[in-house]
């Protein structure tokens, strides 16, 4: 047995108390990451395609509001609901209310995804839009959030992971888990689906894609790092490992990273280049080519230059725009 195995630190879950009621640190990183995805989505402002649309109306800070507001619904109501019917779905079947009586008690990312997305679909329709355009926006913003929410978990002591190897430095005994040393794989997935895939996504992002290659690629991005983490992180002990050997994690990932892939095909057929907005007959594509970024000469090109640009721009720019468990 490896002597150096450590200790899971004496971390009270309890942040501060307020009137007498708990706030707990998971409720803490959950405002953290929305407060890291309001910033980094005013950043994304200034980034194209987004400074230079002009069409229905310009990107402004107003519009970043309206994205954090319908996300936190999203994220809130279909983490809560997905974990309840993706988790434990014959309990809370047979018990419905306890989905709004134990809310934060159990929450789950794939079902916070399908919430963000179904709340995006009606802010679109709302503001006139394109969805993957919002999408586009949104996605490079979210993965310091999950890995918030991972540091959420660690500090709850809960979502451990599977008993690691003899010898492994870093193995951790955790309260409920026994006196088995066992993965801390919550850091593992911080550090993979929260800070490799921000740094993948941000670098990705920030030159100018087709729309629907950026949410194309955080779907694939995660679904593949959410996807190696569940290979060390314990399965819900009422679940336990399903078909194929798979957690539940591994399984629902299985439909986003192919919905990742699809989208990025997709994107490469349409090559819709954002910023000039399409628009029936008159919609901007890019010029066919192996490379599916929008060339990064259109996007300096002045009224002037539109002759050496020729088909990457159609007419001159209008300007410049001013600028609870987490399963």
């Amino acid at each position: 047995m490896n002597p150096f195995v450590l200790q899971f630190p004496d971390l009270d879950p309890v942040a501060v108390t307020v009137f007498g009621r708990p706030i707990y640190w998971y409720a803490v990183m959950y405002l953290l990451a929305f407060a890291m995805a309001y910033g980094l989505m005013r950043l994304r402002l200034h980034h194209e395609p987004y400074r230079s649309i002009t069409k229905p109306s310009r990107w402004t800070p107003e519009i970043v509001d309206d994205i954090l507001f319908y996300s936190i619904l999203g994220v809130l109501l279909g983490g809560r609901l997905g974990y309840c019917f993706f988790y434990e779905p014959a309990h809370y079947l047979a018990n419905p209310l306890e989905i709004i009586t134990g809310f934060g008690k159990g929450m789950s990312f794939h079902g916070g995804v399908v919430g963000v997305v179904l709340a995006l679909v009606i802010l679109a329709r709302v503001k006139g839009r394109p969805f993957l355009q919002l999408g586009d926006f949104l996605v490079p913003a979210i993965p310091l959030g999950l890995a918030a929410g991972r540091m959420g978990n660690f500090i709850n002591g809960e979502l451990w992971g599977r008993p690691a190897p003899e010898g492994l430095p870093w193995a951790m005994i955790f309260p409920t888990g026994g006196d088995i040393p066992r993965h801390p794989s919550q850091i593992y997935q911080a550090l993979l689906e929260g800070v490799l895939l921000f740094v993948i996504l941000w670098l990705y992002a920030r030159k100018p894609r087709l729309r629907g290659q950026v949410a194309g690629a955080f779907l694939l991005g995660y679904g593949v790092l959410r996807f190696i983490g569940e290979f060390f992180r314990e399965p819900d002990a009422h679940l336990g490992f399903l078909s194929l050997g798979m957690s539940m994690g591994q399984w629902l990932c299985v439909p986003m990273i192919l919905a990742g892939a699809g989208l990025l095909l997709w994107a490469r057929r349409a090559r819709i280049d954002d910023r000039e907005e399409p628009s029936g007959e008159d919609a901007e594509l890019v010029p066919d080519g192996d490379d599916a970024s929008v060339p990064e000469d259109a996007a300096d090109a002045t009224p002037d230059d539109d002759a050496a640009v020729g088909s990457a721009s159609a007419e001159p720019r209008e300007g410049e725009a001013e600028l609870p468990d987490q399963r």
